[in-house]
């Protein structure tokens, strides 16, 4: 990564000597004899790195530290001090300077100094990168669908996910309660605290108390030290209790306890722990049903279900299975290198198949028509044998997806009318990439 760094030191010898050495380096140097001028220039330009001398003629380091810190305060600040400073440069590293260095030093020692603050500088932009792109990646334009129920589901959870409150995600196997739950959390103010999940059914019964709330050293045959649950590691985050239909009684009181007040005991040990964490659960079951009959506890669900929010199965929503089926397109090809599309006839089947295991399965069925397809268009024989012989001869000839189809087709024809053929403008008209418009306009076959 190209670094450019600021330098602010009133000998000029000294200052000389460490410009040739930082650009030697490979690094863009811009250096100053007052701090003032350097100050100005900070101002308006961008730096990785500020150095600086305690003593300036026209003003003390400490003050181009406050003003560097006012203006970005993640720009790290190296600050230069004679013997008889050492407390000023103390005092600046109070204030936020990164580290300091005594004159005289050596230029090994000095250049050891920068190249440590640029690597924290370095990793924490990446870190925010990272944070961004994660966020990002679970934003709301990634739940595919656009029906009624799914726009329900979306304005929901955008509200969902600005409040504390504990939610309860319910409905099949397979339609998306997860990404519901990760995305909620991502958009709250707890994006930067972790999100554990669980699935409560594939723990163990005599396991599942000591990974949601830890155990204590010798609290059992093999328990060689203290280990923290995932409660004590969603501290200040969200845990994401999968299938939580599934616990046992016992489990389910002290469950409650938790939510009622955020504290518990490690297995084996009698301390009260406390958390601040904020608990989604997802089920398939009817654990209202469940409650009736005593497999699940009253309080526990009236704690849980503070904010429901339901996932409609993929039959439920048929008109949003084009659009799934061109985002999984979207993703296979990308990984297997093709550029396989559906013919109408294809779609139609899948739009009219029941969908047992919904979104999870359609998403599997397209992974496979990209992985076998020998070319870029797929037809109705790549479908599974079972999805086949569901269809009752040809499929109408105005389907939804042909007249969907049709119109996408036309509305991309007038946007690069508008723009003259620009197919980058066009793409930021539709509100697409350019590489997917460039899909659809070889699918659509527009010259």
């Amino acid at each position: 990564m190209e670094h450019k760094l600021l330098l602010i030191e009133d000998d000029a010898i000294m200052r000389v000597t460490l410009e040739d050495s930082l650009r030697a380096q490979g690094y863009t140097i811009c250096a100053f004899e007052k701090g003032e001028n350097a100050v100005a220039v900070f101002n308006k330009d961008k730096f990785s790195l500020v150095i600086t001398d305690v003593r300036l003629p026209d003003m003390q380091g400490l003050e181009v530290l406050k003003a560097i810190k006012d203006k970005d305060e993640h720009v790290p600040v190296i600050v230069m001090t004679a013997f008889g400073t050492v407390k000023d440069a103390v005092e600046a590293m109070k204030v936020g300077a990164f580290d300091y260095i005594t004159k005289p030093f050596s230029l090994e020692e000095f250049n050891l100094i920068v190249k440590r603050a640029l690597e924290m500088k370095d990793l924490r932009d990446e870190n925010a990168r990272l944070k961004r792109d994660l966020s990002d990646c679970y934003s709301y334009p990634n739940i595919i669908g656009e029906s009624d129920k799914m726009v329900a589901v979306q304005e929901l959870a955008r509200k969902v996910a600005q409040t504390d409150s504990t939610v309860l995600i319910t409905g099949e196997s397979g339609t998306g309660k997860e990404l519901i739950a990760t995305i909620i959390h991502y958009q709250s103010k707890r994006r930067n605290y972790p999100l554990v999940k669980v699935n409560c059914a594939a723990l163990p019964e005599n396991l599942i108390e000591s990974e949601l709330f830890g155990y204590e050293k010798g609290a059992f045959t093999g328990a060689v030290k203290t280990k923290p649950g995932r409660f004590e590691r969603a501290d200040r985050g969200t845990i994401f209790l999968d299938e939580i239909g599934e616990l046992s009684p016992s489990i389910q009181t002290r469950l409650l306890r938790v939510l009622q007040d955020g504290s518990f005991e490690r297995l084996g040990g009698t301390n009260t722990l406390s958390v601040d964490t904020r608990v989604i659960a997802a089920t398939n079951r009817n654990i209202a049903e469940d409650m009736k009959t005593g497999r699940f506890r009253e309080d526990l669900y009236y704690r849980v279900n503070v904010i429901p929010v339901h996932m409609p199965a993929l039959r439920e929503r048929k008109e949003d299975i084009p659009l799934l089926i061109e985002h999984f397109l979207d993703i296979y090809n990308c990984r297997f290198g093709k550029r396989v599309r559906l013919q109408p006839e294809a779609v139609f089947a899948l739009m009219d198949y029941h969908f047992a295991g919904n979104v999870r399965e359609l998403e599997n069925i397209v992974e496979r028509i990209v992985a076998l397809s020998a070319g870029n268009l797929a037809g109705i024989e790549s479908l599974p044998s079972h999805i086949v012989t569901k269809q009752k001869g040809p499929a109408p000839v105005n389907t939804l997806y042909e007249i969907a189809s049709s119109a996408e087709k036309d509305h991309i024809l007038k946007m690069l009318q508008v723009t003259r053929g620009n197919k980058t403008k066009a793409a930021e008209l539709l509100g697409i990439s350019r590489k997917s418009l460039w899909e659809k306009i070889r699918a659509y076959q527009i010259e």
